[in-house]
């Protein structure tokens, strides 16, 4: 399978949409997503060799991706904000206290409009299964301004969804 294209291309097939919305999902934008997806897999094809299959040629395609999305943002110079002076973080709110009736299509919308700190976080979390300890590695914040952007997220998540007025009646 090494450097067969025919390989390449099923593997790209296999995997480039999944790819592409992880990308999207941290980075809000299709053209920046497009470009981390082609890099994402030429990387991967060229760093084959590198590949031990420890854990499935997905996850670790997806590891690539989600590393080269958060190099895109830090070119764009987004910060999070410093939540280290934060001694106590609120419960977080339990999933039973949103309404489940909401369609998927406007929760994906108003996940689009929060701020990169909060989307990333956000999406990194629910989306994409990593615990704050993860977000903090992969994001070199403290699991504190993990939990905090993602409380917030969720905070503003809400607030974008009652305006649209699709809050429980």
């Amino acid at each position: 399978m090494h450097g067969s294209r025919a390989a390449q291309f099923q593997l790209y097939k296999l995997y480039a949409k999944a790819m592409y919305n992880v990308a999207l999902r941290i980075l809000n934008y299709e053209e920046e997503a497009e470009d981390v997806l082609q890099e994402a897999f030429l990387d991967a094809f060229t760093r084959i060799v590198d590949f031990r299959q420890e854990t499935t040629f997905g996850l670790w395609l997806k590891q690539i991706v989600i590393n080269k999305s958060i190099n895109y943002l830090r070119k764009r110079k987004f910060e999070f904000v410093s939540t280290d002076e934060v001694s106590e973080i609120p419960e977080e709110l339990g999933a039973d206290e949103y309404d489940m009736r909401l369609q998927a299509n406007e929760i994906r919308q108003a996940i689009t409009k929060l701020p990169d700190g909060y989307r990333v976080v956000l999406s990194l979390y629910l989306l994409e299964g990593y615990d704050h300890e993860e977000i903090s590695h992969i994001l070199k914040i403290s699991e504190n301004t993990s939990r905090t952007q993602y409380m917030r997220a969720k905070k503003k998540l809400k607030s974008i969804l009652e305006q649209k007025g699709m809050r429980d009646e």
